[in-house]
């Protein structure tokens, strides 16, 4: 009953609330689900829908830098590709350089292995990985998850939502199946 009498006051004031979604949406930069999007709005989801198609319409204009993407039912506004060169001269992407071999190796083993300790990858990776470990932590792919119950209480490590993000994962469950390698080899 409460959304029918929000969504009225909205019925004649159809661009009062393309603004108010389009600024909710801006304003979490993040992909945002349609519910959270019409509770922010005080309207229905219904009406929330109705509102994101006009204003999908809207940004179909040649001259508009701006589109909505729309996944799992979340959408997310989000600049014209072909706008992309103008961006870059201003803004440079944070945390999406290149990992070194060495965090690339330290972060596939705490993703099949998690929780691990830093000595259980150290172990694997055969050389100490306390700088491939700090550099994960830092750029978020990675984080402290408890310490084990044993001498010395050691951190145990794990992996991010940031990490499921940074590689398109939508859980864990969607890591490539892991081959282990059997290092002998028939003799013929």
């Amino acid at each position: 009953m409460e959304d029918f009498l929000i969504d009225f006051q909205f019925e004649d004031d159809d661009e009062r609330l393309k603004g108010i979604i389009e600024a909710v949406l801006f304003a979490a930069g993040d992909p945002i689900s349609i519910k959270d999007l019409a509770y922010a709005a005080g309207v229905s989801e219904k009406r929330a829908e109705t509102v994101i198609e006009m204003l999908e319409e809207s940004y179909k204009s040649a001259d508009r830098g701006l589109y909505i993407i729309r996944f799992n039912n979340k959408i997310q506004l989000s600049t014209k590709p072909e706008y992309g060169e103008y961006i870059k001269k201003l803004i440079k992407p944070e945390g999406r350089q290149n990992l070194s071999q060495a965090a690339l190796e330290t972060l596939s083993i705490i993703a099949y292995k998690q929780p691990i300790t830093r000595i259980e990858i150290d172990e694997i990776r055969g050389v100490r990985s306390d700088r491939a470990i700090a550099t994960l932590l830092e750029r978020g792919l990675i984080k402290e998850n408890g310490r084990l119950d044993a001498p010395g209480r050691p951190i145990l490590y794990s992996t991010t939502d940031d990490f499921l993000k940074y590689f398109g994962f939508k859980n864990i469950k969607e890591l490539p199946e892991l081959i282990e390698f059997n290092l002998e080899y028939e003799e013929k």
